[in-house]
């Protein structure tokens, strides 16, 4: 035993590996598919045949079994409880994914979407019963262009790259107005960039040119300036950006982007690192939108839909879409159409309508009370920690572990696989090795700019003493990989309840679809 009580790997071992007439190992329920355990010809409720043979089906009878296995309550809340102790959770433990924010749910922010009046709200009802949820969505966009300043913001887009899409449409509706949709025709867009960058440009129609990084991880500024013309429609650039890096040019960029005749799209995703403290519309931005799921409640993975609002300079709000809210007298009320915002003399330029309805009203709720519970010094504190906690880790880890950039980083932390290098050991081996110490892997070989690349981004969330266990068993790891242990990183997770899978066969060969084994034929 070690001095703490908890016995050591090696003693451990060959207990794990001892056989139960079950598969079961004590806590560790094994549990295989309900297709597989489930009985077809029954369910769990007993239904009365019905009386009469009144037909109100149209002829839309069921003639064949639904083929779905039939389970009693009991089996079905087991099966489901069995299955979730085989997932992480944030509940659990650290989750160190770098890019994705996640960091701790607030139970009030929970309690508060599921207030009656907020959870059962229906899209279609009349707004003369909906006031508190509109003035609740107006009171959330001032917040958001308070802590971006900027003018106008978009609250529809559902999610990330939505909010990218409506930016896009946004310039592109700006360019069109101009005269210039035609002759302004590329976007640049660094060469870490996230993928739904350039995959959001060319669905609006432009063509996508990468800008290289200089020798810090950050925009090369003279290569930039190099590419701007007269057929520039804009840039797009993450800030802080994918390598978790504050982007120093920021202000430059945008000028150089503006005297040049273009816009300049941020991309949000990582505004919790900067909340309360940096507002974008101050470093030139045209439209950036914000992850509300990743910066203000239920982080990416947290258990709900996403919410990407978009925030526009002045010169872009008149594009704004529909539809958004307006209070007048006291009342709110819904601007629907282009037709309406052209009547009342305001947003008549709209691109129009992206999503049948507002957005996600979930995510405003949880965003609104995140917002109001924390204060404006308390949203601040939060980027700070953050901050305080990425680069935490990259002091404790960099004995043993190699930074890809010198220097302080902003909410993540970057590291190479450059300490991996002539021991034998890969960048997934130290991902799976990381399971049977009881963490998720952080985001692995991401961004692509840099060669077996590790983000760890701890969030705001982790203390001290989560953090330096994390940190202790990635440097046992990396000193075991040092020493030669290559065989138990090749067979890493041990402890996994389906130990290592070829994740090459899985991914080109998934097996979506449950079938029954075949009956085997008896011998002739």
């Amino acid at each position: 035993m070690n001095n703490q009580g908890r016995a050591t790997r090696a003693e451990t071992n060959s207990a794990s590996d001892a056989p139960t007439f079950t598969g079961n190992k004590a806590l560790q329920i094994e549990e295989a598919l309900s297709f597989e355990f489930g009985d077809f010809a029954g369910t769990g409720v007993d239904m009365p045949a019905p009386i009469g043979d009144v037909d109100r089906l149209g002829g839309l009878n069921r003639n064949s079994d639904i083929g779905l296995p039939g389970l009693s309550e009991p089996e079905t809340m087991r099966h489901f409880v069995r299955l979730s102790q085989k997932n992480y959770a944030i509940d659990m433990g650290p989750f160190p994914l770098g890019s994705c924010t996640m960091k701790h749910n607030p139970r009030l922010n929970e309690k508060v979407a599921r207030l009656p009046g907020f959870a059962d709200l229906h899209p279609l009802a009349p707004e003369s019963a909906v006031q508190g949820a509109l003035e609740l969505i107006d009171q959330l966009a001032f917040w958001l262009k308070e802590l971006t300043g900027m003018p106008a913001v978009a609250m529809s887009p559902k999610a990330g790259a939505h909010g990218e899409l409506c930016g896009m449409m946004a310039i592109k509706a700006a360019l069109e107005a101009r005269g210039e949709d035609k002759t302004r025709v590329r976007v640049l867009a660094p060469e870490s960039s996230h993928g739904t960058n350039p995959a959001t440009a060319v669905q609006c129609g432009f063509k996508v040119e990468t800008i290289p990084a200089d020798a810090t991880g950050r925009v090369d500024l003279a290569a930039l300036k190099e590419k701007l013309g007269p057929d520039v429609a804009g840039i797009m650039v993450t800030n802080p950006n994918t390598c978790g890096l504050f982007e120093r040019d920021i202000r430059a960029i945008a000028d150089a982007v503006h005297e040049a005749g273009g816009y300049f799209y941020c991309d949000g995703a990582n505004f919790n690192a900067i909340a309360g403290k940096v507002r974008p519309g101050d470093l030139g931005v045209d439209a950036m939108h914000i992850n509300l799921h990743k910066t203000f409640s239920t982080p990416h993975g947290g258990g709900g839909p996403g919410s990407g609002p978009t925030v526009l300079s002045d010169a872009l709000a008149p594009f704004a879409p529909v539809p958004y809210v307006v209070q007048e007298d006291g009342k709110y009320s819904l601007v629907e159409s282009r037709r309406a915002a052209k009547d009342e003399g305001d947003g008549h330029e709209s691109l129009g309508r992206l999503t049948a309805f507002h957005g996600q009203m979930g995510m405003f709720v949880r965003a609104l009370a995140y917002m109001l519970s924390h204060g404006k010094d308390g949203v601040r504190q939060a980027a700070e920690d953050a901050v305080l906690n990425a680069n935490y880790v990259l002091a404790r880890l960099k004995s043993e572990m190699t930074p890809a950039f010198e220097g302080y980083c902003m909410h993540e932390a970057l590291f190479d696989d450059r300490f991996l290098k002539d021991t034998g050991v890969e960048t997934i081996d130290f991902a799976k090795a990381m399971i049977d110490e009881g963490y998720h892997p952080m985001t692995m070989y991401f961004p692509l700019v840099v060669h077996g690349a590790m983000l760890i981004e701890p969030t705001e969330s982790e203390s001290k003493r989560e953090l330096d266990q994390f940190c202790d068993a990635l440097l046992s790891l990396a000193k075991r990989a040092k020493s030669g242990d290559v065989a138990s990183f090749k067979a890493a997770p041990v402890y996994a309840p389906r130990r290592r899978l070829d994740e090459t066969a899985a991914a080109r060969k998934p097996v979506l679809r449950w079938t029954p084994e075949e009956p085997a034929k008896a011998a002739e």
